[in-house]
């Protein structure tokens, strides 16, 4: 790269002419740290045991499918693949070749039908957990930040996150 290009580069994008990278964070400097955004103004990622269940039904009846449907040829090919190099014809090594690869890529889809159907059948479970964990944590947060939130209660008056006034303490 030249070195009058460099420069011309660098002034179209000190220019805001030139092409951008946006990354998806806020500026460093754009004031000060505001709340974290209402995850429904985006959508949630929700998944239940049904849609879980469902994923990993076709995913097993997939693999079933592969091993009744995708093995069908293998036996034809296979002799064929034997007759053909028998009788000196070059194709029946390719042929061979070809049905080994078959079967080879099948296992190892059948093997990755197996993992999601499998993996399906317990996630649910696992981060079921997980979300109620997050969300004690979360509301036990939420107690804590009120106790501590001046804007609760109006100004003066004590913070009725604590309670009424009992023995004397406001």
């Amino acid at each position: 790269m030249a070195w009058d290009e460099w420069e011309r580069l660098k002034a179209e994008a000190a220019s805001g002419d030139g092409p951008h990278l946006r990354l998806n964070q806020l500026d460093p400097g754009s004031g000060p740290v505001r709340p974290a955004p209402d995850p429904g103004r985006y959508g949630e990622l929700k998944v239940g045991q049904q849609d879980l269940a469902r994923i990993g039904t076709n995913a097993f009846e997939l693999y079933n499918d592969l091993w009744d449907k995708g093995r069908r040829a293998v036996p034809t090919s296979e002799s064929a693949a034997g007759r053909l190099a028998a009788s000196g014809f070059a194709l029946g090594g390719a042929l061979q070749h070809v049905t080994l690869r078959w079967d080879e890529q099948l296992g190892s889809l059948r093997d990755a039908c197996a993992h999601i159907s499998n993996h399906m059948s317990v996630t649910k479970k696992l981060h079921a957990g997980d979300d109620h964990y997050i969300r004690r944590q979360m509301s036990s947060i939420d107690l804590l930040d009120a106790g501590f939130d001046e804007r609760v209660g109006e100004p003066g008056r004590p913070n009725p996150v604590y309670g009424g006034s009992k023995g004397g303490r406001n």
